[in-house]
């Protein structure tokens, strides 16, 4: 995609990224005017980050691509305080160890999607550690916090919401849209970086982070954010029985990533394409006009393209080979996910032990209805021991429904 600089916002829009922006008049000329460089934050709250992160790492390559530079800002200070944002509760207090671990394994992803380095659109990759950890309290509250409205602060609809519904919010958590704020003001003083884009649920820390530059440095600071993503049918994106659907490859394997996209809703399938694939938008209006049982190839281009941009184009189409083998051949693929069990053991405990089910009802919901194979027939009963006289080739081929397959190997 080698867009001038000024086609950022075109194409983002006509690929659905945007839900709001400050100020878009003012944000196109300053993108005509020069490579500018914008940064989404990311809380290390876990090694790996997952499917509702993935737009906003798509956002940052389309800045790269369209000829800006992409700036990660890692929350290694701001994840010692935990964003209030839609939450019920605080977030657990995590040790610097776990923090230091988790943006170890968060930096993998982003390898992935963007080119790191020192030239003009080169991504950069920060942590706001560096400049949280050193705040003196007093003179921070006197330069920074003299700029906030508490009044202000308490419409924000992150705090409005724990208020009124009698959920405590803890002064630590007050403090981060200060904190987020500040980042985007050491983060324009330190890079030159002009924008800040994240989920609608950010709208107002960003645009706190606008008003303080404006305040303090008297320089323009532009905002963006992305729609929150739901299915066609209501759910929220990304969370499937198994639980989140991580990006990096220890925690979901490729082989589960590219299923998880080959799982979409029909009337998803187009909309997903636009966000979470390079494809052409020309490309995008062809499968989008497909009817009947060609939505399904659609899927599996959906699948394999965003399963390439992740995990390489090799692993994509090992995994697209898979699952074809799996489905239309009915064979034990080799490279079908591993789990590892004691034999004998029932096969609703194996179920459940491995997360392949939610719960013990539910495993007996799908048998019921016909739902489990072992070794491609259908489970007839609920209280079936699976033994060592179940494997074939050393496994036994576990399904739930026609689309998720494991192979079970004896202990």
């Amino acid at each position: 995609m080698n867009s001038a600089r000024s086609d950022f916002l075109h194409v983002a829009r006509e690929r659905g990224y945007i839900h709001q922006t400050t100020e878009e008049g003012a944000f196109l000329a300053r993108l005509q005017a020069g490579p500018l460089a914008g940064y989404i934050g990311f809380d290390a709250t876990a090694d790996s980050l997952h499917v509702g992160s993935l737009m906003q790492i798509m956002l940052l390559r389309l800045m790269q691509q369209t000829g800006n530079r992409p700036v990660v800002l890692m929350g290694g200070g701001t994840t010692k305080v935990g964003d209030p944002s839609f939450r019920t509760e605080a977030r657990p207090l995590l040790s610097d160890t776990q923090i230091e671990t988790n943006k170890t394994g968060i930096r993998k992803v982003f390898d992935a999607f963007l080119t790191f380095g020192d030239g003009p659109t080169d991504a950069i990759m920060l942590d706001n550690a560096e400049w949280l950890d050193r705040l003196l309290y007093i003179p921070f509250l006197r330069d920074v916090g003299r700029h906030f409205s508490v009044n202000r602060m308490l419409t924000m609809e992150s705090v409005k919401q724990r208020l009124e519904r009698d959920q405590p919010l803890s002064f630590l958590e007050f403090n981060y849209m200060l904190l987020q704020a500040y980042d985007f003001l050491e983060l324009r003083r330190r890079h030159g970086v002009v924008l800040q884009m994240g989920g609608s649920d950010q709208w107002g820390n960003i645009v706190m982070g606008t008003d303080l530059i404006r305040r303090m440095d008297q320089a323009e600071a532009f905002g963006l954010t992305t729609p929150l993503i739901t299915t066609a049918s209501g759910a929220k994106m990304g969370k499937t029985a198994q639980g989140a659907v991580w990006l990096n490859a220890d925690r979901v394997s490729p082989y589960d990533y590219w299923q998880f996209w080959r799982n979409t809703e029909d009337a998803d399938v187009a909309r997903f394409m636009g966000l979470f694939t390079a494809l052409p938008m020309t490309d995008i209006a062809r499968h989008a006009a497909l009817q009947g049982a060609e939505v399904n190839e659609a899927k599996k281009v959906l699948a394999t393209e965003a399963c390439a941009l992740l995990h390489g184009r090799a692993a994509a189409e090992a995994a697209a080979e898979t699952a074809r083998k799996a489905f239309q051949e009915g064979l034990n693929a080799t490279s079908l996910p591993t789990v590892v069990s004691v034999l004998p053991s029932p096969i609703i405990d194996v179920l459940v032990e491995h997360k392949l089910v939610p719960s013990k009802g539910e495993a007996r919901r799908l048998i019921a209805n016909g739902g489990i194979y072992a070794n491609n027939q259908p489970v007839t009963a609920i209280d079936i021991i699976l033994k060592s006289d179940n494997l074939q080739d050393g496994v036994i081929k576990l399904s739930i429904g026609k689309k998720r397959h494991v192979l079970l190997k004896p202990a």
